[in-house]
C-alpha cells in the first residue's frame, strides 16, 4: 500500500506540473530524473507514468521515451465539446436548491472549481478533473488573451446570477455559452489549424456542438 501511496503522490506532483505549466507539451519525462527530484524510487514513478499514459496526458516517442502529449486541433475541439456539456451540467446542478450553491461565490481563479463542488455530483466532478488535466496541455487559460478578461468576468457574473436565482436552465445555457466563447478565444491563438484544413465554416460548426 505504501508503494501505491507513493505512486499516487508522484502522479499528483506531475499532474500539478502539467496544470501549472512547469511541464510543457513535448517535454521528455525520464524515470530517473523524476525519482531524483521527488526523492523516491523508480517503482512509484513508473506507476505514475502508467497513470499518465492511461489518461493520455503523455505518449511514447521513438527514441525519447515518454513525452508530454501535444494536442491536435481535432483533440481541442473534442475537449471543448465535452467541457461545454460538463460545465453546463455542473452549473445546472449548482443552481438546484441547496446551501452548497453558495460556494459558487468563491469566484476569482477558483470560479469553476467552486461550481464543480456546488454541483454535488462526485462523478461529474471526477470527469471534470480529468478534463482539466487534458486542458492543461493547451497552455495558459484564455482569461488574459486579447483583453478577454472583462468578457470572462461578465460571463461568470451571468452564470452566478442564474445559480443564485435557482434557474437551472439559464445556468446551463450561460455556462455553455461561456465555454463556446473560451473555445473561440482558444482558436484565435491556436497554431496549425490550416494544416488540418479547418477554415471558418468548420470552426463555426465546432464551436457550437449540438
Amino acid at each position: 500500500e505504501g508503494g501505491g501511496n507513493r505512486g499516487a503522490a508522484v502522479f499528483a506532483a506531475l499532474r500539478t506540473g502539467l496544470r501549472e505549466g512547469v511541464l510543457q507539451p513535448g517535454d521528455r519525462l525520464r524515470e530517473e530524473d523524476v525519482a531524483e527530484a521527488l526523492s523516491v524510487s523508480r517503482t512509484p514513478v513508473r506507476e505514475a507514468f502508467n497513470r499518465l499514459l492511461g489518461r493520455k496526458l503523455v505518449e511514447r516517442s521513438a527514441g525519447r521515451g515518454l513525452v508530454v502529449r501535444r494536442l491536435s486541433p481535432g483533440d481541442m475541439f473534442e475537449v471543448y465539446a465535452m467541457r461545454e456539456v460538463l460545465e453546463g451540467a455542473a452549473a445546472r446542478f449548482a443552481a438546484l436548491p441547496s446551501d452548497a450553491a453558495l460556494k459558487a461565490k468563491e469566484v476569482n481563479l477558483r470560479f469553476h472549481e467552486a461550481i464543480h463542488v456546488a454541483a454535488r455530483n462526485r462523478f461529474l466532478d471526477a470527469a471534470l478533473a480529468e478534463l482539466t488535466d487534458t486542458l492543461s496541455l493547451l497552455g495558459p487559460t484564455t482569461f488574459y488573451q486579447g483583453g478577454r478578461s472583462g468578457q470572462v468576468m461578465a460571463e461568470h457574473a451571468a452564470i452566478l446570477d442564474a445559480i443564485a436565482a435557482r434557474d437551472p436552465d439559464r445556468a446551463e445555457q450561460t455556462s455553455r455559452i461561456h465555454i463556446r466563447n473560451a473555445l473561440a478565444a482558444r482558436l484565435d491563438g491556436f497554431d496549425g489549424l490550416g494544416e488540418m484544413g479547418l477554415s471558418g465554416p468548420a470552426r463555426d460548426g465546432a464551436e457550437g456542438p449540438a
